[in-house]
């Protein structure tokens, strides 16, 4: 029996089964069908006043819309968090269409288009450059448009997040600029008449250990520091990047975030002149949302195949790809999952909740113990608030795409 990872709290059980947001899982299921996300805004909120209690007050807070781009859900971030982090064209007009000023907004990401440089010069968008090729197109363009752009540097650092999951710094990278490049583009920048806005350097994500953030955070204060001394121009802002990972596999213990805060506010007490001014920020996606967030899928058919119990549910990876261990893990772990219509109760068996879709990938759970299930009980998979509905193949044999719902969005 393979364990299951950790369930987030904030999910009790009524009546032997899971309640999210004080709404029983078959409740929400018989309103807006299965397969089915739900987010809980509560949850969401708590997580943002957890964090603005942590850290210093000087930091401001970003969201990572990649997380989660559900439309209701950015309409709640909007209100919560300083500023929406983007990373596409189609991203610029979602977070418009969530009510957030573009002197809110920043676009990273390789690739951008000369129409996304055009949108987001002509709405005043902070554009985090990622070469100096993409560095001249922006000029032009905002020559053109006769308005000067917002400018900054995505900062390819020459380290990287310790123990992070995903690395975006460090080495060769098709993100940002090397760092040894950066003082002569800021330079030329400046020079140009571009508005000035700082670096965006950022190390790597989802680790669920301080003392690592708190390194690349030391480390990212540093960097832009000598990078800002080498341009020769103050620096108006720096976004510091994140790395703030939740738990997803057994094993897996909860971020100290009260151990980071206090690790920035030492580092930022002892601010050099250079970033005396300086504007800092942090961008987080499934640190805000991802624990939020629980699958629901109904149970369409339990069968044995040589001794193995089976659970077919009627969703699966095209919705949850990252629970089946297809979405950047090298070794499968189980996601925490549960059967929701039984919440709470004893382990009965050994069973593997698999999805609707002719592929061996398509696997929620492996080998897991649950409570014995039968053909309508309902499967919770917890951690689907980030790269869930938006990070799967959703058109993958064409089963469609799970229903999304927001509750407590007022709490």
């Amino acid at each position: 029996m393979k364990p299951l990872g950790p369930i987030p709290s904030g999910f009790p059980a009524i009546e032997g089964e899971l309640v999210i947001g004080g709404r029983k899982a078959s409740e929400l299921v018989a309103e807006a069908g299965s397969p089915l996300f739900v987010y809980d805004g509560a949850l969401i909120a708590a997580r943002v006043a957890q964090l603005r209690a942590a850290l210093p007050e000087r930091l401001g807070l970003h969201y990572a819309m990649k997380a989660n781009p559900f439309p209701p859900l950015l309409r709640l971030m909007a209100g919560l968090v300083d500023g929406f982090d983007i990373a596409s064209g189609g991203e610029l007009l979602m977070a418009e269409a969530a009510g957030v000023p573009a002197e809110r907004i920043s676009f990273a990401g390789p690739g951008k288009r000369d129409e996304d440089l055009a949108a987001a010069i002509a709405h005043g968008v902070t554009l985090n450059l990622e070469s100096p090729r993409e560095a001249e197109r922006a000029l032009a363009i905002g020559e053109r448009l006769g308005c000067a752009p917002q400018l900054a540097i995505r900062v390819n650092p020459d380290f990287d997040l310790r123990g992070s999951g995903m690395k975006m710094g460090g080495g060769a990278k098709p993100f940002g600029v090397d760092a040894s490049l950066v003082p002569v583009l800021a330079r030329r920048i400046i020079a140009a008449g571009a508005e000035w806005r700082g670096f965006h350097i950022y190390a790597g994500s989802q680790t669920l250990d301080a003392g690592a953030i708190a390194e690349m955070q030391a480390a990212t204060l540093a960097l832009a520091a000598r990078l800002a001394e080498d341009s020769g121009a103050a620096l108006p802002a720096c976004n510091l990047g994140g790395g703030f990972g939740i738990p997803y596999f057994p094993g897996d213990a909860q971020l100290d975030l009260s151990a980071v805060g206090d690790a920035l506010a030492m580092q930022f007490a002892a601010l050099p002149e250079v970033l005396a001014g300086t504007a800092f920020c942090i961008e987080l996606g499934r640190y805000l949302v991802g624990e939020a967030g629980v699958y629901l899928t109904r149970i369409i058919d339990r069968k044995e195949s040589h001794g193995e119990v089976f659970l077919v549910t009627d969703g699966g990876l095209h919705h949850q790809l990252a629970a089946s261990g297809n979405f950047g893990t090298v070794v499968r772990r189980n996601y925490p999952s549960a059967i929701a219509t039984r919440f709470g109760a004893p382990v009965e068996e050994e069973a593997s909740i698999v999805g609707c879709l002719c592929t061996p990938l398509d696997r929620l759970a492996d080998k897991g113990g649950f409570p014995r299930a039968e053909e309508g009980d309902l499967v919770a998979v917890f951690c689907a608030g980030a790269y869930g509905a938006s990070a799967s193949p959703v058109h993958f044999l064409g089963h469609g795409p799970a229903a999304e719902r927001l509750i407590n969005a007022s709490s």
